[in-house]
């Protein structure tokens, strides 16, 4: 288990007790800050599961993972090469013809 499956989880169960304490006292405020607790808790339980996954998939496949990650690589330098391209300023534009002012 992940150290951020565990916080998450851990801030889960505060976020529950929060919110129940809201709903005991009838303190709205305290059982809304109940539930963002448990919902922020849970979002750091489930990057905390996609993290470990991702280690354990990485230590199990590394050439593919290799792949995969070259391939963004390739993928995401073609992409700002082709926004640099469209922005107007080239570099390579030849000098216009006719008068220069």
């Amino acid at each position: 288990m992940d150290t951020d499956e565990i916080k998450g989880t851990t801030t889960e169960t505060v976020g529950k007790v929060q919110d129940v304490v809201g709903s005991v006292t009838g303190d709205a405020g305290a059982q809304l800050a109940g539930k963002a607790t448990e919902l922020s808790g849970k979002a750091q339980e489930v990057y905390g599961q996609a993290t470990e996954q991702l280690r354990q998939t990485t230590a199990e496949n590394p050439l593919i993972t290799l792949a995969v990650v070259g391939l963004a690589g390739f993928l995401l330098g073609a992409l700002f090469k082709s926004v640099n391209r469209d922005s107007g300023d080239y570099d390579d534009v030849p000098p216009a013809r006719g008068r220069r002012y």
